[in-house]
């Protein structure tokens, strides 16, 4: 694994208290405005090291996600959206998500990575939806909406791409997740 991009804020109504987020493509750790070199370089590898584990504890494997699949997929779909495979892929950056019906695979960006189980799950549910319906018609998002937290997701995903300054993959109506 790479090396983060890091910075480093200094606050001066900060005193005791060090916390660290990630911004993007790199990790902000937030220290007191009082605190030495010495001091700030140690909190600084503690605190992205912490981040990297908990990170690595919200980011589930390419066989953990296709059980995961599977389970959705048992719970939404009656078992009817069974897929091959799912996997994480880097080379997405205008979409969250993409599937194969013809050899029944799915891809989810790794900008999914770290975020909440349930944006994942959303995701997956609309994957496995286009191994029913290949469209965006009213029958697709009947299957989607059966997501409880269809609504909730879609939000969070449009509130990221806001938050990150990037363009969400693209309208709700037309394609918001593929």
């Amino acid at each position: 694994m790479s090396t983060p991009e890091v910075e480093v804020r200094r606050s001066k109504r900060r005193r005791r208290t060090v916390s660290a987020y990630r911004e993007g493509d790199r990790i902000v750790v937030l220290i007191p405005a009082a605190m030495s070199k010495r001091d700030e370089a140690q909190w600084v590898a503690d605190m992205v090291a912490r981040l990297e584990r908990k990170e690595k504890r919200t980011r589930p494997s390419d066989e953990q996600l296709l059980a995961r699949a599977r389970t959705l997929n048992d719970t939404y779909f009656g078992g009817l959206a069974t897929p091959s495979s799912v996997r994480w892929v880097t080379n997405q950056q205008q979409r969250w998500g993409s599937c194969s019906p013809g050899d029944r695979s799915i891809r989810l960006s790794e900008r999914l990575q770290g975020m909440p189980p349930w944006v994942v799950d959303y995701v997956l549910v609309h994957e496995l939806a286009h191994l029913l319906e290949h469209g965006h018609d009213a029958a697709f998002w009947a299957w989607v909406d059966r997501y409880p937290r269809a609504e909730r997701a879609r939000g969070y995903l449009l509130g990221w791409s806001a938050a990150a300054k990037v363009d969400p993959p693209s309208s709700e109506t037309e394609d918001e997740v593929d």
